[in-house]
C-alpha cells in the first residue's frame, strides 16, 4: 500500500447521512431510556416507603435539571416509538430507496418532536 493513501474517510471528510444519524440517535435513547428507567424504579421504591420517602423524591424531582432530565425522557420515549415504527415499515420490505429513507427520517423527527410538544400541552 502507498503510504500517502488514507485508510478511511476522516470527520472533517465523511458526512455522515440523516439516517446514520438517526440510527446513532436511536441507540442512544434507548440508552436514555434505560438511565431514566432507574429513576423511575427510585420513584416506585419511595412510593413503597411512604408518603415522606415519596415526598422527598417527588421535591428533588421539581428541581429544574430534574425537570430538563424529564422532558429528555419523555422526548426519547417519543423518538424510539417513532422509530420503531419505522422499523417496522422496513420489516416489510418497503422504502429503501434513498429519497424515501431521508423523508421518513425527517418524517420521523417530526413526529417525535410534536409528540413530545402534545405530551407537554396535555401535562
Amino acid at each position: 500500500m502507498s503510504a500517502q493513501r488514507p485508510l478511511s474517510p476522516h470527520l472533517q471528510v465523511y458526512r455522515l447521512p440523516l439516517t446514520g444519524l438517526i440510527s446513532i440517535s436511536h441507540r442512544i435513547t434507548g440508552i436514555f431510556l434505560t438511565l431514566g428507567l432507574f429513576l423511575f424504579v427510585l420513584l416506585l421504591f419511595a412510593m413503597a416507603r411512604g408518603e415522606a420517602a415519596y415526598a422527598s423524591v417527588q421535591s428533588a424531582l421539581d428541581f429544574w435539571l430534574f425537570q430538563c432530565l424529564l422532558w429528555g425522557f419523555i422526548y426519547a420515549l417519543w423518538f424510539h416509538v417513532c422509530h420503531g415504527i419505522r422499523h417496522l415499515i422496513w420489516d416489510v420490505g418497503k422504502t429503501f430507496d434513498r429519497a424515501t429513507l431521508n423523508r421518513y427520517a425527517a418524517y420521523e423527527l417530526a413526529a417525535s418532536l410534536l409528540l413530545t410538544f402534545a405530551t407537554f400541552l396535555a401535562w
